[in-house]
């Protein structure tokens, strides 16, 4: 098949364009900016800016599936100016929508956010049916996205899926952005840097290795499942503490830790219930925290000087 992959230049979308080539299939990949270290000939690149997407009509020639991965803001600084949030993320979303009518594309596939769209958890883990009460702009616009998605499948029969992830990490994560505590934990300590702790180590999150979510992203291009909205993670949570905890065993490095204030962005506990990915996608991560702890520390080792 020919995929089209919106953010494929990125952490999640460079992952998935690597499995993408892997099984066969041709890839094209649109982004704002292609990094060289992460360029693959095999690869059609076009460069381009996703608020004005309505302008790159000859990207979805030919295209089977499209992957819509691109987000202009993180969960942080998304409150700060929702209405860039808004206009950047929800309008873009929109109009791409459009445009995969017009060419005919058989699915997209869209990332939302399985840590930011059910807000505080009123049970652990969060399944897909839990209340929907996000406390940033981040998760609004991620929620608007997937309304906009279920609008056009009933409007126009566009076919999609949505799949809320949990918190990927691994290789190819910038440890230099404000997003990723993994990559940005490691590349700290590698660097021997002191560490930043929203809060006192207590918040908990469902940590996913980045090849199990991009196996979880693949599948749902080859299969029609039942269920529109899927949760992609681990079903295990794992605090900040435990997290450092893991990253001393691998490194065996003594690290310097800095508590902040915790941030009103930040919901205490986050933890996916994954078993309709299980039944519908026959789908179940196959790394543990640790093990991924190690792949991303190698990883980061041998190309962290190439990333400042």
């Amino acid at each position: 098949m020919k995929y089209l992959v919106i953010g494929g230049a990125g952490f999640i979308g460079h992952n998935l364009v690597l499995k993408l080539l892997n099984r066969g299939h041709s890839v094209r990949v649109f982004d704002r900016k292609i990094h060289s270290e992460s360029y693959l000939p095999a690869c059609d690149y076009v460069v381009g800016n996703f608020s004005k997407i309505e302008n790159h009509q000859t990207i979805f020639h030919n295209i089977d599936i499209v992957y819509h991965l691109i987000s202009t803001t993180l969960p942080k600084s998304s409150n700060e100016n929702p209405v860039f949030d808004v206009q950047t993320n929800v309008v873009s979303s929109i109009n791409l929508l459009k445009m995969c009518c017009h060419a005919n594309v058989k699915k997209i596939i869209f990332t939302s956010s399985g840590g930011t769209v059910y807000g505080i958890p009123k049970t652990i883990p969060i399944t897909e049916e839990h209340p929907l009460n996000p406390i940033c702009s981040y998760g609004i616009t991620k929620l608007a996205i997937e309304k906009y998605l279920s609008l056009f499948h009933h409007l126009y029969g566009l076919d999609y899926q949505v799949l809320r992830l949990s918190n990927p990490f691994g290789p190819f994560q910038d440890p230099f952005l404000q997003q990723g505590v993994i990559a940005v934990f490691l590349g700290k300590i590698l660097r021997n840097q002191p560490i930043e702790i929203w809060g006192d180590g207590t918040i908990c999150r469902d940590y996913i290795y980045i090849d199990d979510a991009a196996e979880a992203l693949y599948l749902s291009s080859l299969k029609s499942t039942k269920s529109k909205i899927i949760n992609i993670g681990t079903g295990k949570g794992t605090t900040l503490t435990e997290v450092l905890a893991m990253m001393a065993k691998v490194l065996n490095k003594n690290m310097k830790i800095n508590y902040k204030n915790v941030r009103n962005v930040d919901v205490p506990v986050n933890v996916l219930d994954i078993q309709r990915a299980f039944t519908e996608l026959n789908w179940a991560p196959a790394i543990t925290m640790e093990q991924g702890i190690r792949m991303t520390c190698d990883w980061l080792t041998k190309n962290l000087s190439g990333l400042t």
